[in-house]
């Protein structure tokens, strides 16, 4: 396929060291800055930084993109007890006019010089809940399909809040939502497992959990994820 371009300009950069401590849950979400530019190594982010590295980082999850008009939708759902914006979700990449149904899982992305892969929907969890004060909002995150994307580093490089979002090749037919949908659903699906399965591109943590609910025919309990202790 011809390059596409998808965004004709970023929206805003951030990146981050700091970490916080809500209720006593280390996390690098609320204290992200915005940057002019991110220099993006193939493992990392060169300033930014997660508190919990068993969740989050890894070469899967380097990039963090979540559209900005979401703050919108759960400020409409009365799911934030005050008015927030980027980069309170501890996005990276923030844009406009681009959502979860326009990204394909292993879609290649270039911004920039750097090249990207979207490797998996973000899995909401209990810290948003205490970031924004709302019990529910990591739940309605993953029913409403409005998680944002991770990607993995292709070819290191730089992104400027000024460049423009190139969809270089697509290569395959599950949206970033149609993946929320099927993995999030509470039902069990066996053929929607397979899809994922087989998804080229899908993140090796999402592929693993979802052979291991093809093996046992459980789908794992998501309390602790969504609610905390």
């Amino acid at each position: 396929m011809e390059d596409k371009v998808l965004i004709q300009r970023l929206s805003g950069l951030y990146q981050g060291e700091s970490i916080q401590s809500l209720s006593g849950v280390s996390t690098g979400m609320g204290h992200k800055i915005r940057v002019d530019s991110l220099e993006v190594q193939l493992d990392r982010i060169v300033g930014d930084e997660q508190a919990d590295k068993r969740f989050h980082g890894g070469e899967d999850r380097v990039v963090h993109h979540y559209p900005r008009e979401h703050y919108s939708y759960f400020r409409r759902m009365q799911l934030f007890n005050r008015v927030e914006d980027s980069p309170q979700m501890g996005e990276n990449i923030s844009s406009v006019g681009l959502d979860e149904n326009q990204i394909n899982i292993g879609d290649i992305i270039r911004i920039g010089s750097t090249i990207l892969q979207v490797s998996q929907p973000r899995s909401p969890c209990f810290k948003v809940n205490l970031q924004f004060g709302s019990r529910e909002l990591a739940l309605a995150m993953q029913t409403s399909q409005r998680c944002g994307w991770l990607y993995r580093v292709i070819t290191p490089g730089m992104i400027l809040e000024s460049d423009a979002l190139v969809l270089q090749e697509r290569i395959s037919d599950i949206s970033v939502a149609e993946a929320i949908k099927l993995y999030f659903a509470q039902e069990f699906n066996a053929q929607g497992y397979q899809q994922l399965a087989t998804c080229t591109g899908l993140a090796h943590s999402w592929k693993k959990s979802v052979e291991k609910r093809l093996s046992t025919g459980v789908i794992e309990n998501w309390q602790m994820r969504l609610y905390g202790s």
